[in-house]
């Protein structure tokens, strides 16, 4: 005799998993009503769902940093949506990776963490938050700047949506310390004028050098003889790092002075910028065609178990 599936077991089953009613009361009738083998039934649906959202671009999500003495992390966390990265669970889950990501040395082992209270890593936490929100979800980077004892690791971001998450973020690594609301000040500096580097020797020579073969190129083409062109070269490369190098930028806050005077006796050690979702080719499609999947989605879901 089939076992009766009560409304108590299916609220059960949904205060232990988060999943909706009809898909608790499916799971507890393909199973007999065993709980334990409910949960198992769930969790292999939500996989079998997560890893087929997981091939859809998310390009949206939050920026979140967080620092705790000379220490200071940032992580990107994309979404599918800008909804979701509204969603407050959406919203605690890059908090903790950000507070994560202190700890950890670079993106595998903070992947490889432990996730607070859950039993299990922060892979797999990303792969629960898929099944749970319904969107692909990814943590894409993550940076950290180390001050050490005797200095200061300061974030900023831009536009917050809570504390520590915006779309752009900005970490500070000084070698003084009471040097907090400089470092506040410098962090709003970088996350407006985006540098390369905190000096020339940092710049990518491969940047350089295309950026002094186009200036070069302009130049010869516009006709002027090798001496000339190359004063011409030398003067739009000087303009070139005084735009892209950290030390020699205008400080945005006054207007006036450089960067390298601004810092006094202190000493930039790092620094990092995330913009969200930049590098990240965005799919492009027509609402009819999101529509028309989304449909087949719900389809698939909600057909006939076997």
């Amino acid at each position: 005799m089939a076992t009766a599936i009560t409304s108590d077991m299916v609220k059960q089953l949904r205060g232990r998993t988060g999943a909706g009613m009809m898909d608790c009361k499916k799971a507890l009738a393909e199973v007999g009503g065993d709980m334990e083998a409910a949960i198992d039934w769930l969790r292999q649906k939500g996989l079998a769902a997560a890893s087929k959202k997981a091939g859809r671009t998310a390009a949206e999500g939050l920026i979140g940093v967080a620092s705790k003495g000379g220490v200071a992390a940032m992580v990107e966390v994309n979404s599918e949506t800008d909804f979701v990265a509204r969603n407050n669970e959406f919203q605690a889950f890059v908090t903790s990776v950000a507070e994560l990501a202190l700890a950890a040395d670079d993106l595998q082992s903070l992947l490889a963490a432990a996730y607070p209270k859950a039993g299990h890593s922060v892979a797999d936490e990303v792969t629960a938050k898929i099944a749970l929100i319904g969107e692909n979800i990814s943590i894409r980077r993550m940076a950290k700047v180390v001050s050490g004892n005797h200095g200061v690791a300061a974030s900023y971001v831009h536009n917050a949506v809570a504390d520590g998450l915006g779309k752009l973020g900005v970490l500070v690594a000084l070698s003084t310390a009471g040097k907090a609301d400089l470092g506040k000040q410098l962090a709003m500096h970088i996350a407006a004028t985006s540098p390369l580097a905190i000096d020339e020797d940092g710049l990518d020579k491969a940047v350089v050098a295309r950026e002094r073969k186009l200036y070069r190129d302009q130049a010869m083409e516009s006709g002027k003889p090798e001496a000339i062109a190359e004063k011409m070269v030398a003067g739009r490369m000087k303009k070139f790092t005084s735009e892209v190098v950290l030390l020699q930028q205008t400080f945005v806050i006054d207007g006036e002075s450089k960067i390298a005077e601004v810092l006094g006796d202190a000493r930039v050690i790092d620094f990092a910028r995330f913009q969200l979702g930049e590098g990240i080719a965005k799919e492009e499609k027509d609402f009819a065609a999101e529509v028309s999947a989304q449909l087949g989605d719900q389809t698939v879901a909600t057909g006939s178990g076997g």
